[in-house]
């Protein structure tokens, strides 16, 4: 192993010192430092149709991993706020679902490798929390930051699945339809990691996939797949999605199977569709209306014509036309 391969150290500090929130694993430092993008799966305040838990299963289940790192949960989480299940078995106690703050070192199927950062959010030292995985991306290398979640929005199951990107800069996801403006929302770990970690230096972004509100609290396959397919465009990580594909056919079955058995359900979900569709309608025409304005000549332009017209009455020639007076060519005669 070269100098280059090794964890470095940060002004002296070993890199196994980077907070005391985080227990880096006693062989970290044999692993490749450099990995350039950290992937946020951190359960927050919101994530409908259950998107950020689809996509950590499917990658976890895919790629090839290995924690290099854990969160001091003890410090982070309330207990009696979201108490862990224990399990009692006939006359003992025999376990407990500890919650867990985990970060992976994964690799592509091209073999990329990059930061992988899952499990609960901390009920405390929020900012604490966030200085920690900033030292992570320093001692690692990261340069972009990318997370995707679900958000509820009046639209239906049957349409194509629409998203809100997001960025802190704006170069960074291209043509996007904004639907929002400027609104507050309750805030989330993953959102202030946007947040701080763009203010630092970083490149941040990710979005929000749009799942119908009538599915916020249940699995929406078709919504893991769009993110799961965003964020390969947003990283250029190649992640086989072949499973998820095909788990979300089966969810649509099932979402279809369930709708189709209630008349009630049926009739909403057509309603949501009338008005999806007049949606794109009124879209659609925008767009052709913003593609004529633009084919519109300008102020100067519309000016310098006339300018053009008054000059040619003058002359008496036709506007726009080579010929000289009364028609006659102005040209050199042979």
């Amino acid at each position: 192993m070269t100098d280059d391969e090794a964890l470095p150290s940060r002004g002296g500090r070993d890199v196994t010192e980077i907070s005391p929130l985080l227990r880096l694993e006693t062989d970290a430092h044999q692993l490749t430092q450099h990995a350039p993008l950290l992937q946020l799966s951190v359960d927050g305040f919101i994530d409908a149709g259950h998107v950020r838990g689809q996509l950590a299963e499917h990658i976890l289940g895919t790629l090839e991993h290995r924690v290099i790192a854990s969160f001091d949960v003890d410090q982070l989480v309330d207990y009696r706020s979201r108490r862990p299940l224990m399990t009692f078995d006939s006359d003992h106690w025999a376990g407990i679902d500890e919650p867990s703050l985990v970060l992976y070192r994964v690799l592509d199927a091209d073999g990329q490798p990059f930061l992988f950062l899952h499990g609960v959010e901390p009920d405390y030292r929020w900012e604490g929390f966030v200085e920690a995985v900033h030292q992570v991306c320093l001692a690692f290398g990261v340069r972009r930051v990318v997370s995707a979640h679900g958000i509820p929005m009046a639209v239906p199951h049957t349409r194509p699945v629409g998203m809100t990107r997001f960025a802190n800069q704006t170069e960074l996801i291209g043509d996007n339809q904004v639907l929002f403006g400027k609104v507050q929302v309750p805030g989330s770990v993953e959102a202030l990691l946007q947040l701080r970690l763009g203010e630092a230096g970083l490149e941040t972004m990710g979005l929000a996939v749009h799942v119908p509100h009538y599915l916020a609290d249940s699995t929406f396959g078709d919504a893991a797949v769009t993110a799961l397919q965003a964020l390969a465009e947003m990283t250029r990580l190649r992640v086989p999605d072949e499973a998820l594909v095909a788990a979300a056919g089966l969810n649509r079955a099932e979402i279809t199977e369930q709708v189709q058995a209630s008349p009630e359900v049926g009739e909403a979900v057509a309603e949501l569709e009338k008005r999806y569709d007049h949606f794109l309608e009124g879209q659609r025409k925008r767009s052709l209306l913003a593609a004529q304005v633009a084919d519109l000549p300008s102020a100067d332009e519309i000016g310098a014509e006339f300018e053009e017209f008054l000059r040619s009455a003058a002359d008496g020639a036709e506007p726009g036309s080579d010929a000289g007076p009364a028609g006659e060519d102005s040209g050199p005669k042979s």
